[in-house]
């Protein structure tokens, strides 16, 4: 079984010290950057499986490494800031990030956040399930047929289509604007009340108990997590 490897980009020394140990014991290689150029050059020789980012870099932005990550597909990014701003989440994470931690985190959140990734990108250059299940509830896409426990969950179309989409997501903070594109189409954009009508709609339907729900989770500001 090849060892995953995770990219530590953050031009604080003290910082590197701190998670190059910690994810060491934890089982995984660790490369380390300080620069937004160095990233991109260690990603490219190394193709990581999770590249963890400091957005505040001396060179390049964060989010400008964000932007000229994607053509190494294989990685996950967690952006790491003190910025804890709603806009620069919301920004990090359509931009293409998977997860976004603001500092000070635990370590034992980071450890939880890899191993979402991880199982996430396991699948990659796989075919696409067609068919997921999430403890009591089964959501099976080439049917349109979502099920908790056995019995059949009456979904409209949307519904059907924002709870495929957070599943295929699952672990993944995915932004109102990435909801609603995804939904509703590009035109859609600044409607998210729609989003939180139809979030409403499907906490009624598959949550034991919609106030606290198990599957559809807020990220306050920016949008929702599908906890699997």
């Amino acid at each position: 079984m090849t060892t995953p490897t995770i990219l530590v980009v953050d031009d604080e020394p003290a910082i590197r010290r701190f998670l190059t140990p910690f994810l060491s014991a934890e089982g995984y290689g660790v490369v380390e950057a300080a620069t937004g150029r160095e990233a991109l050059a260690l990603a490219e020789c190394h193709d990581p499986d999770v590249i963890l980012l400091d957005l505040g870099l001396p060179d390049l932005d964060g989010q400008e490494v964000l932007r000229a990550l994607p053509m190494w597909r294989r990685a996950r990014v967690i952006v790491l800031s003190v910025r804890s701003r709603e806009h620069d989440k919301v920004t990090a994470l359509d931009l293409g990030a998977s997860d976004y931690l603001t500092k000070p985190f635990s370590l034992a959140e980071l450890a939880a956040r890899i191993r979402v990734c991880l199982r996430r990108g396991a699948g990659q250059g796989e075919a696409a399930p067609s068919r997921y299940v999430f403890g009591e509830l089964t959501i099976d896409l080439s049917a349109h047929v979502a099920a908790l426990a056995g019995e059949d969950v009456h979904l409209t179309p949307t519904e059907f289509k924002l709870l495929a989409f957070l599943a295929r997501h699952a672990g993944k903070v995915v932004t109102h604007g990435q909801l609603l594109q995804a939904v509703w189409g590009r035109h859609s954009q600044g409607q998210e009340h729609y989003v939180r009508i139809h979030i409403h709609k499907l906490r009624q339907k598959i949550e034991q108990d919609p106030a606290r729900p198990r599957y559809l989770r807020t990220e306050t500001g920016i949008g929702y997590r599908f906890a699997g």
